[in-house]
Parts: C-alpha cells; structure tokens; sequence
C-alpha cells in the first residue's frame, strides 16, 4: 500500500518561503515529492532557499511576490504554471506584524498594512489558485497560517489577532464554497515558534515565562513541527479534512 503523506506529481506554492515557518514547509514538501514555488518581497532569500533544496535533490523555484498586490499574486500563479504546468497546493504563509502596542495606539497605514498582507494577500492567493483549479477541474489543497492570536485575546497584538480571526473564518467559507469543485481549504493555528518573526516574543523573558507557564509542553515550536501539519493538510492524508482549524500549540490554549 502506497504511503498516504507523500506530495509527489505535484505542484506547491508556499508564500514567506524565505526564512521560518515558510521555509520548512517548503523544504518538507519538496523532500516529499513536490515540486515547490517560493515567494516572498525579496528574491535574495528566496534564491537561497531554492538552491539548497535543489541541491538536496528537490525542485524549486523562486519568485518575488508582494501578497498585497493582486496583481502580483496572479503573476506568481501564472509564472508557477509556466514553469511547472500546473498548481496543486497553495500554503499561505507571508504576513506582517509592524506595530507591537496596544490597540488603541496603532496608526492607519500600520493597520492597513497588516490588512493588507494578512488577510487580502491570502484571499488573493485562494483566489487565483481556485480559479487555476477549477479551469483544470482538478482537486487542490489550500492551507492558511493562522495563528492562537485569532483565537484569543492578544495584548499587544490585537490588529494582527484580528487579522488571523478573519483568516480562520475565511477558512471555513471558502471551504463551504470550494467543496464542491474538491478543493479543501484548512487553517493552521500554531502557538509561539522559534522564527525571527517571533522575536519580539522570544527575545521578552517577561512574554516568554508567561507563555510558558500556560504552555502544557512547556517550550517554544520549532518551524518544522508548523511544516508536519502542513504535510499532512496538502497531502492524501488530509483527503477528508475541510474547513479545520488545527492547533499546533503545545497545548498554549488549554
């Protein structure tokens, strides 16, 4: 019996690939089978990224994309099937957190920003890559980061909170929507992970104890325990999971 979590013959384009979260999931897949489109705002990264997965004998490729922009979500769609003919699996992953304060102090274009990125660049990238599918009539997997701080108060980080609240209801209307044409739509919320992106958390003893003392495992994720749940979500092996929110946490919300 062949293996249920394998991505081979297929095509996945995970965003914020250049580092974190993005860049294990990325590299997990393509030592599972697929063939991989990395994107984020910068190329350099990216370039780096890709090259040491095709050294490890994976196949990947790169290409700059700012979320934010509808028009260069639909340029990353079209470039992955010029290059590679087709997309199965889409990982949403780029976001921003550029304000760390309360709530009541952030400025508009902080805001927007976070927006922006958060949560229209996933819609955007959802969009374009059900519509690639649908054309193809051909079954997809669309995974979007979330985060525990759409699932509970956040001090400090209320509008990025907020974002991933929406990015987990997003998840389960598009499911809804999207089920029909086979094409599973799933969240993953993790907890704290050890990424630069987080390093306004790891970096405060003060944040860090608190974490931890609710943390029933008592210590912070690694990206690639993000990376298994992804796997598991884009590959056969989540073949009846739709509309989920799963939390990787180690116990945080408890």
């Amino acid at each position: 019996m062949e293996p249920l979590i394998h991505l081979r013959d297929k095509v996945a384009i995970v965003t914020g690939a250049s580092r974190g979260i993005g860049e294990s999931i990325a590299r997990t897949f393509a030592s599972h089978g697929a063939k991989v489109v990395l994107a984020s705002r910068k190329i350099e990264g990216l370039e780096a990224v890709a090259a040491s997965i095709r050294k490890d004998g994976g196949d990947a490729f790169a290409k700059a994309c700012h979320t934010g922009s509808r028009d260069q979500v639909e340029a990353l769609v079209e470039a992955a099937v010029a290059r590679f003919g087709k997309v199965d699996v889409l990982v949403n992953n780029a976001a921003t957190n550029p304000y760390f304060g309360p709530m009541m102090s952030i400025d508009e274009a902080a805001w927007d920003k976070t927006f922006e990125v958060n949560t229209k660049g996933y819609f955007f990238a959802t969009r374009a890559v059900a519509q690639h599918l649908m054309a193809r009539g051909a079954p997809g997997s669309i995974v979007n980061v979330a985060s525990v701080a759409g699932l509970l108060a956040m001090p400090l980080q209320g509008v990025y909170a907020m974002t991933k609240a929406a990015v987990i209801s997003m998840t389960k209307t598009l499911a809804m929507e999207l089920g029909t044409a086979g094409i599973r739509v799933n969240a993953i919320a993790p907890g704290l992970v050890d990424t630069k992106f987080a390093g306004a958390l790891t970096a405060n003893p003060e944040i860090l104890q608190f974490v931890m003392d609710r943390t029933a495992l008592k210590k912070v994720a690694q990206p690639i325990d993000i990376a298994g749940m992804a796997l598991l979500l884009a590959s056969d092996a989540g073949a009846y999971t739709t509309g989920a929110t799963m939390v990787v946490d180690g116990g945080w919300t408890l």
